[in-house]
């Protein structure tokens, strides 16, 4: 339990001053719910990784298929990197653009940026080129570590920095020690979000407010020297920030997940038994990996789970509180705009097994406050908008100033000049126990697997396209079911089709803004005021067409029943046996609820692998029948039969 977490032996006498907190919190006049205020180290986490580089140097620091690299090595690596950088003439202020596959140089470049004191932009290099150019522009970084494979993603108008070429390798470039001072109310980076005006906008994220925020999970989470903490996710998504930074800071090691399809290379390494520290997963994902894992493999993969990115389920964890009653399990809420996290609540057994798990309360020095559109605290039980004060508040919108008035307001409830409240657009209530309850949004954002998503940017996107006169993308969540996203379309002289609009999107949005349905109408309806009519609009556009394809002729019953699966999960009539499901908006969480029901429908054993390397309903009607056909009792012979006979 949390409250029962102290500082290990270990980390004592580095976060000393650090006051990892107990967990414990408290009302403030009725105002809100506070976290522990705690004091934590001035450095930044560059300047905290030195210092185990001087007490475990020899330690292995990160891992990476068959790669190490020490402490040391990687602290060397980082200060070329730095080096390069400032004989390049990057100052403090710069913005540094970080493009890179997960691998040893992803790691030693974030800390050769901050090592260098300027702030770096995490780009995805899975993105779509389009984005990738709208980040980089909106930032204006000064230029880009990368690697030949990300290099050819930029135009050059942008430096680009090539950190496998010369100018690391020469015998002439020296090592030169500890990074300058940098200030903690320093930028440590800045991430882009989703934004509702049709364009991501990147979050300042400070120094001090992400050691705050490192400190506190160091202890809440027990995160130990010689721990191993797997990242498997992007750079660009904050979740990878509980991954990376706490086991470096404590002389634990990272462990870098190659980049997989559905997340396979994560469900192979907690297969392994490693018993990792935490592994920082969303919902989404943490379904895919449980369906993948056996009931051993559960109880033996790891300390801790932190869940985060979107609303939590008990349903999801019954195995993991069954079968891995050890592994602490943490529901972690937070908006990027405040770090990573700022409110947790761990389970405890007494936990109700099924609805929404609670968000808890806040980590330390964070403050938590229920108001309505007055900004007037309400009492327990009642549903307001949740704000975010404290330490971890970002400093706003880069370049985005109207933007971020309106987002971060002045705290009226703190004498601390400057102080920010973060304005979330999410609904919650507390209970009597002050831990806060989820209950949706405020506007028309939504968590797609983890991931913020605006809905107006994907409407903005559609528009682009000549062939599109009005778009409005709405998101559906079925009872038990997976949320999707259907673009209601206007079309032109010509309507697109659907493989054209969905390629017109992966060029421009990253996938999981993909809308899985695209639905064209002669118009929108409206109310009586003026407004579109959403349920009238899901009615107009959901009567089933003429399927395309006749689904069953003279196909084996495994086709028909994986038509009908893939049928139902899409949300679609029109599947043809030669149809990649992929194309029509299928994704690895969709893969594993199909596999769900292959296995209890047809009785055959696929995995994931199968399904993304036969992406067909004809491909995996041949792979079923194979394992059917294998699975029968060979026919005896009439030999066989007269012999059993006669014994």
């Amino acid at each position: 339990m949390m409250d029962d977490q102290r500082p290990n032996s270990a980390n004592q006498d580095l976060f000393s001053s650090a006051g990892l907190h107990s967990g414990r919190t408290q009302v403030s006049d009725g105002n809100g719910i506070r976290g522990e205020a705690s004091p934590y180290p001035s450095e930044c986490v560059h300047e905290l990784f030195e210092k185990q580089v001087r007490r475990n140097g020899s330690a292995v620091a990160v891992r990476y298929l068959d790669q190490v690299m020490t402490y040391e090595e990687l602290n060397a690596r980082a200060n070329r990197i730095a080096q390069h950088l400032r004989s390049l003439g990057v100052q403090p202020t710069n913005l540094i653009g970080v493009c890179l596959s997960r691998c040893p140089d992803l790691v030693a470049a974030l800390l050769g940026v901050w090592k260098a004191g300027a702030t770096y932009v995490p780009l995805d290099p899975t993105y779509p080129r389009e984005r990738l150019r709208f980040i980089v522009e909106d930032s204006a970084v000064s230029c880009i570590l990368t690697a030949p494979a990300q290099a050819e993603l930029f135009d050059g108008k942008i430096p680009t920095v090539l950190l496998d070429g010369d100018a690391f390798d020469t015998a002439d470039l020296q090592d030169p020690g500890a990074a300058a001072r940098t200030s903690p109310s320093a930028l440590a980076y800045v991430m882009y979000t989703s934004g509702s005006t049709g364009k991501p906008k990147g979050a300042m994220i400070t120094h001090s407010g992400l050691v705050n925020y490192l400190t506190w999970a160091i202890g809440a989470y027990d995160v130990q020297s010689g721990c191993i903490v797997p990242v498997h996710s992007s750079i660009a998504f904050d979740l990878t920030v509980t991954s990376l930074y706490p086991a470096l800071l404590v002389g634990g090691a990272v462990e870098l997940l190659p980049e997989s399809e559905g997340g396979q290379e994560l469900i192979k390494a907690m297969r392994q038994g490693k018993r990792y520290a935490l592994v920082k997963i969303t919902p989404a994902h943490l379904e895919m990996v449980t369906q993948e894992l056996s009931e051993t493999e559960i109880a033996a993969s790891t300390a801790g789970l932190v869940i985060g990115g979107e609303n939590l389920r008990a349903e999801i964890l019954e195995k993991w509180r069954v079968f891995a009653p050890q592994t602490r399990i943490f529901n972690e809420y937070g908006p990027t705009e405040t770090v990573v996290g700022c409110c947790v609540h761990e389970m405890t057994t007494s936990d109700p097994h099924q609805g929404s798990v609670s968000i808890g309360r806040p980590i330390s020095n964070t403050q938590l406050y229920i108001l309505d559109s007055e900004l007037n605290p309400l009492p327990n039980g009642e549903v307001g908008e949740l704000y975010i004060g404290g330490d971890g508040v970002a400093e706003g919108y880069l370049n985005r100033p109207a933007l971020t008035a309106e987002r971060f307001l002045p705290d009226p409830f703190t004498p601390r000049m400057r102080a920010r409240l973060y304005k979330t657009g999410d609904l919650v209530k507390m209970n009597d126990d002050d831990t806060l309850v989820y209950l949706g949004r405020i506007d028309h954002q939504v968590k797609i697997r983890g991931y913020r998503v605006e809905l107006g940017e994907i409407e903005q996107t559609m528009l682009e396209h000549p062939e599109i006169q009005s778009c409005l993308v709405l998101a559906d969540a079925p009872p038990g079911g997976l949320p999707f996203l259907t673009a209601y379309l206007i079309a032109g002289d010509r309507a697109p089709t659907e493989l054209t609009l969905r390629e017109f999107i992966a060029a421009r949005l990253p996938e999981h803004m993909m809308p899985q349905r695209f639905a064209f109408v002669e118009r929108f309806p409206l109310t009586n005021n003026g407004k579109v009519d959403r349920d009238a609009l899901v009615a107009l556009a959901s009567a089933p067409g003429a399927p395309s394809h006749d689904p069953t002729p003279n196909l084996p019953n495994s086709a028909i029943v994986l038509s009908r699966i893939w049928g139902e999960l899409l949300r679609r009539e029109d599947i043809g046996i030669d149809d990649d499901i992929f194309s029509l908006g299928a994704y690895s969480l969709l893969v594993t609820r199909a596999l769900t029901r292959i296995r209890s429908e047809l009785k055959a054993n696929l995995n994931l692998r199968d399904i993304f390397e036969n992406p067909t309903i004809g491909g995996q009607s041949e792979l079923v029948e194979g394992l059917l056909l294998a699975a029968r009792p060979s026919p005896r012979s009439k030999e066989s039969v007269r012999e059993e006979i006669e014994i």
